[in-house]
C-alpha cells in the first residue's frame, strides 16, 4: 500500500494494526495535509445492512465537533469495495503506550480521565456509543491534549462474535457487564470503559483479569476490584469513590452521564493542584492500612459485663481513628459480626479491608484480661498477637498500646500529635469510666428511653469526674439525637447538648465528636450556616475515619443545595460504615435529592434487605414513592413504618401528606387529629402536621405551622430547600421570607 493513491489520499507509511482494521499515515493531495486512513476489515462490512449501519454511526460522529474527538473528515471505499475512513492525523503516543512505558503521575491520569470524559460527553442524548474506549482508542498529543479515537467504528466491531484470541482479550478487559453479556448497552458502557482505563492508569494492573476470555468475562460480571489504595500509596479516598462508582455492575448504580463524571474527576482535580503524589506500591511491598475490630467476646461470667467487652471494641477503634493513616472501620458495621460464624476473609471481603483484629476480655473484680490478635485478611495469618492481664486502672494504658503496636504492623506513622492523643488518659476512675461505657451502651440502641438511660449514665460518670472530657461528648451527642428519637423539641435539648459540648472541648479541643455536635446546633438552632461547616470541616480534620461527621455534613451540603458535594460525603461515611442502616439510607435518600428517583429506590430497598424493619429507610422509600406520584405504593410503605414504630409518632406526618396528595382526605384528617393529639401531649411536632396540611392543599395552616416549625427548630424544617414535598411552595413569598430567616435563600 505504501507509494499508493487511495482516492486523493496518497498513503505514506503504516502506522498501526489492530483487530478494527490498518491504519496508515498518507497526504491530502487536495488540501495538503496529513490524515489518517484507517482500512476496515471487509469480515466487518461484508454484510450490506451492517455496512449501511456503519456508514451512519460514522456520519453521526463526524459531526462531534470536539476537541477532545478525533475528527473524521470522510468515509469512503475503494474499487474492491473496502470501507476506509479519513481521519485527523496527531503527532504523540497512543495511552496504551505510555501505560506500558511505566508510571503515570496521578494528577496527569485525572486530566486525561477529565478530557476522556469531556469527549464522551459530547455524545450524550445523540444515541452515539463508543463501545471501545481503552488506552489503545486514546491519543496523547505532544502537546498533551486526549484525542478519542474511533468514534463510529466501535459499534460495527461490537457485532463481531468474540473469541479467545490473545488481540481480544484486549478489547474484553474494557467491557462493560451488559456489554460482554450481550445486553443493549448506552453511554453508560463508555462510563464504565473510562472507569477500567483510570485504575488502569493509577494502579498499572486491570481491575479485571483472567488468562482466557471466559475467565475475563466471569471476573467483569462477579470479581471486585481491588482497592486503588492497595496497590498505589496516597490514592484520595475521592478518587476511589469516583472509580468505585463507574464500575458499578449495575447500570443505574453508575455515573448516569460522563458530564456527571465529569464534574467530580474536575473538583477532584481541582482539590489536588500541586499537590505531590507518592509512587504507586509494587505488589511486593503492598501496605494494609485499612482494619476493622471485630467485636470483643466477653469471657466473664456475668452476661451484665457486656457493656465493658462492647466499650473495649468500641475505645480502641476511638484509639485507631487518632492514626490519620488508618482506615477504620466503624463500630456500627462491626457490631453486625457479634457472635458469628463467618471466617475472617468473608469479613474482610465484606468490609474491603485487608486486615481484622479480634480478642477477648476477661474482667473480675478490679482485674482485667485483655487477648488481642491482628490477622492479615489474605492469609489468615497472625501479624500481631498480644495477652494483657492487669488491674483494671491499666485499661487505657492497654487500649493505647494496642493502638501503636497496630501503627507499627501496619507501618503506619504516628505523628508526635497523635501518639500525645492515643497515650492521653481519659480518666483516673475506673468507677467514671465503667458508667461512661454503660452510657455509650445505651446511646447506641438509639430508642427514646434507652437515650434517657444514657443520659443518666453520662451524668453519674461526670460527677465523679467532673473532668472526664469523653462523658461531657458523649452527653452531647446523646441530648443531640434525643429529638429525633423522642419527640422532644431541638428548642430544648439544642442547649443541653451545646453546653455539653462545650465543657468537652474546654478539657480536650481534640474531641472530634464534640465538634460535630456543635456543627449540628450551629446548622438546626442558629442557623449559623458557615459556622456549622467550620465545626464539621474540623471534625474530620480531628478524626477522617469518624462517619457520623462525614453523614452531618453530608446533610448540611444537602440542605444547602450542593448535592454533588453531599453525595461524595455520604459515600465517605459509607466506606468507613459499610453497613450502617442509617448511612445507606443517607446514601439513598441523596439519590432522591438529585431526582435520581429510581436509583435512590434501588439502594433504599437494599438497605432494607439488611434490615426489612429499619424504619427511616422504609419512611424514605414511601417519600421516594410519593415524589414520583406513586401514591399506592408510598402509602403502603409508609404504613408499614407504623407498624414497626408502634405508638410513637415517627412517620405520622409523611403518610397524613401522602393520603392528602392521593385524595383520601378522610383518612389525612385521621392522621392529622392523631398528631394534634400528640402536639398536646408535650410532643415537639409542628413540622408533621405542616406536612399534612400542605398534603390537604391547606396553604394557610402549613405556613403556620412551619413558622412554629422555625421557632422551635423542628426536625425536617432544614429540608425546604431540597425536598421535592415543597417546590410547589418556592414562589410564595411567605415561604421564601421563612426560607430567609432559616439561611436557606439570600
Amino acid at each position: 500500500m505504501i507509494g499508493k493513491t487511495i482516492s486523493h489520499y496518497r498513503i505514506l507509511e503504516k502506522l498501526g494494526e489492530g483487530g478494527m482494521g490498518v491504519v496508515y499515515k498518507a497526504e491530502d493531495t487536495k488540501l495538503k495535509r496529513t490524515v489518517a486512513l484507517k482500512f476496515l476489515p471487509s469480515e466487518l462490512t461484508r454484510d450490506a445492512e451492517a455496512k449501511e449501519r456503519f456508514i451512519q454511526e460514522a456520519q453521526a460522529a463526524s459531526a462531534l465537533d470536539h476537541n477532545n474527538i478525533c475528527t473524521i473528515h470522510e468515509i469512503g471505499e475503494t474499487q474492491e469495495e473496502q470501507i476506509f475512513i479519513a481521519m485527523s492525523c496527531y503527532e504523540g503516543e497512543t495511552l496504551k503506550k505510555k501505560i506500558e512505558r511505566g508510571e503515570i503521575p496521578l494528577n496527569q491520569a485525572i486530566s486525561v480521565a477529565v478530557q476522556v470524559a469531556e469527549g464522551l460527553s459530547q455524545t450524550y442524548g445523540r444515541g452515539i456509543v463508543h463501545r471501545d474506549i481503552k488506552p489503545a482508542n486514546i491519543m496523547i498529543t505532544d502537546d498533551g491534549v486526549v484525542k478519542i479515537l474511533d468514534f463510529g467504528v466501535a459499534k460495527l466491531a461490537g457485532q463481531a462474535r468474540l473469541t479467545k484470541a490473545t488481540s481480544t482479550l484486549g478489547t474484553v478487559a474494557y467491557m462493560s457487564p451488559e456489554q460482554v453479556g450481550g445486553r443493549e448497552v448506552d453511554s453508560r458502557t463508555d462510563i464504565w470503559s473510562l472507569g477500567v482505563v483510570l485504575y488502569e492508569m493509577v494502579t498499572g494492573q486491570l481491575p479485571f483479569r483472567g488468562e482466557y476470555e471466559p475467565a475475563m468475562i466471569y471476573s467483569i460480571l462477579n470479581d471486585k476490584p481491588k482497592p486503588m489504595s492497595s496497590l498505589r500509596e496516597g490514592v484520595p479516598r475521592e478518587l476511589e469513590r469516583v472509580v468505585k462508582r463507574a464500575l458499578a455492575k449495575g447500570q443505574d448504580d453508575r455515573y448516569q452521564s460522563a458530564s456527571e463524571m465529569l464534574n467530580d474527576l474536575k473538583a477532584l482535580g481541582e482539590r489536588q493542584k500541586g499537590g505531590v503524589w507518592p509512587p504507586r506500591i509494587r505488589p511486593s511491598k503492598q501496605r494494609k492500612k485499612s482494619i476493622a475490630v471485630l467485636p470483643f467476646r466477653s469471657l466473664s461470667e456475668s452476661k451484665e459485663d457486656e457493656y465493658f467487652s462492647d466499650g473495649t471494641t468500641e475505645d480502641i477503634i476511638t484509639q485507631l481513628s487518632k492514626i490519620s493513616e488508618l482506615r477504620v472501620i466503624s463500630r456500627t458495621s462491626i457490631m453486625r459480626y457479634k457472635n458469628t460464624d463467618k471466617s475472617i476473609p468473608e469479613i474482610g471481603r465484606e468490609l474491603s479491608v485487608a486486615t481484622i483484629l479480634e480478642g477477648s476480655v476477661r474482667r473480675a473484680g478490679e482485674r482485667v484480661r485483655i487477648v488481642a490478635q491482628l490477622l492479615d485478611v489474605h492469609t489468615d495469618e497472625h501479624m500481631w498477637a498480644e495477652t494483657y492481664d492487669r488491674d483494671m486502672k491499666d485499661v487505657f494504658a492497654i487500649q493505647s498500646d494496642v493502638a501503636e503496636k497496630i501503627a507499627s504492623a501496619l507501618r503506619a506513622k504516628l505523628s508526635p500529635v497523635e501518639k500525645e492523643r492515643i497515650e492521653r488518659k481519659v480518666t483516673d476512675s475506673t468507677e467514671a469510666y465503667h458508667n461512661y461505657l454503660k452510657g455509650r451502651f445505651y446511646w447506641n440502641k438509639r430508642r427514646g428511653d434507652d437515650l434517657r438511660t444514657a443520659i443518666e449514665y453520662f451524668n453519674r460518670a461526670i460527677e465523679i469526674d467532673p473532668t472526664y472530657a469523653l462523658a461531657y461528648a458523649g452527653l452531647a451527642s446523646t441530648y443531640i439525637v434525643l429529638p429525633q428519637y423522642s419527640g422532644q423539641s431541638m428548642k430544648e435539648a439544642g442547649p443541653r447538648a451545646e453546653a455539653a459540648a462545650a465543657k468537652a472541648l474546654e478539657l480536650d479541643p481534640t474531641l472530634a465528636e464534640a465538634h460535630a455536635v456543635l456543627g449540628q446546633i450551629k446548622m438546626n438552632c442558629r442557623f449559623d450556616w458557615e459556622g456549622a461547616e467550620s465545626e464539621f470541616k474540623r471534625a474530620i480534620e480531628l478524626n477522617p475515619s469518624y462517619p457520623t461527621a462525614h453523614h452531618w455534613y453530608s446533610s448540611y451540603l444537602t440542605y444547602i443545595g450542593r448535592l454533588d458535594e453531599s453525595a461524595s460525603e455520604a459515600e465517605l461515611a459509607l466506606e468507613l460504615d459499610p453497613l450502617s442502616l442509617v448511612i445507606n439510607t443517607l446514601v439513598g435518600y441523596k439519590e432522591a435529592h438529585r431526582k435520581q428517583y429510581d436509583k435512590a429506590i434501588c439502594k433504599l430497598k437494599k438497605t432494607l434487605e439488611l434490615d426489612p424493619n429499619f424504619a427511616p429507610a422504609r419512611l424514605s422509600l414511601g417519600e421516594v414513592y410519593v415524589w414520583q406520584g406513586r401514591f399506592d405504593e408510598g402509602i403502603a410503605e409508609i404504613e408499614k413504618v407504623r407498624t414497626v414504630v408502634g405508638s410513637d409518632p415517627y412517620g405520622l406526618g409523611s403518610l397524613g401528606y401522602a393520603y392528602g396528595q392521593a385524595d383520601r382526605r378522610s383518612e389525612a384528617t385521621d392522621v392529622l387529629n392523631e398528631l394534634l393529639g400528640f402536639s398536646s401531649r408535650g410532643y415537639s411536632l409542628p413540622f408533621a402536621i405542616a406536612l399534612v396540611y400542605w398534603g390537604l392543599g391547606d396553604k394557610d395552616r402549613t405556613l403556620e405551622w412551619l413558622e412554629k416549625a422555625y421557632q422551635e427548630r423542628s426536625d425536617g424544617i432544614l429540608s425546604l430547600k431540597t425536598d421535592s414535598t415543597w417546590h410547589g411552595f418556592s414562589s410564595d413569598p411567605r415561604f421564601v421570607a421563612l426560607m430567609k430567616k432559616i439561611g436557606l435563600e439570600k
